[in-house]
């Protein structure tokens, strides 16, 4: 089944680690969303929004597998159409963290994911939208001992 990934399950290595076998790799887009990083990643719609990521081929047994790992087995499916690179259009299954669930901060998830999507090739604005995610919130300095 093909499933759109936009945090570090878009490195192909880290699955291939697990035991999966990760087919039609490709990099692309979808529109409507937007990247939020809490302890981990997860889109929320957002109207004018764009997300970038990687699809993926991948079995529904290992999908299944890999998302009941503690961390992400709040993670709910729904269906995305993925904008690739090339133009074309295919449809996918993206799993995000519900609005309500989300939690905490995680600048070293936050500064692996910026290392993960500038080495894919994503646009410098996206690459803001992660940097930004790893500074302190506007106003606040911080804390060192």
């Amino acid at each position: 089944m093909n499933i759109f990934f936009y945090g570090l399950f878009m490195d192909e290595s880290l699955l291939v680690e697990k035991g999966m076998s990760p087919g039609s790799v490709a990099v692309g887009h979808v529109d409507g969303f937007a990247l939020r990083i809490g302890e981990r990643a997860t889109l929320l719609h957002s109207a004018g929004a764009r997300a970038y990521g990687v699809m993926m081929d991948i079995s529904y047994d290992a999908v299944r597998e890999l998302y009941a790992e503690s961390g992400v087995a709040d993670y709910e499916p729904e269906p995305v159409t993925v904008k690739l690179a090339d133009g074309s259009e295919v449809e996918a299954v993206c799993y995000n963290l519900p609005e309500e669930k989300i939690t905490g901060t995680n600048k070293d998830y936050a500064a692996s994911l910026m290392e993960l999507a500038a080495r894919l090739g994503f646009p410098e604005s996206y690459l803001d939208e992660i940097r930004q995610a790893t500074q302190p919130p506007a106003g606040r300095l911080p804390v060192r001992f």
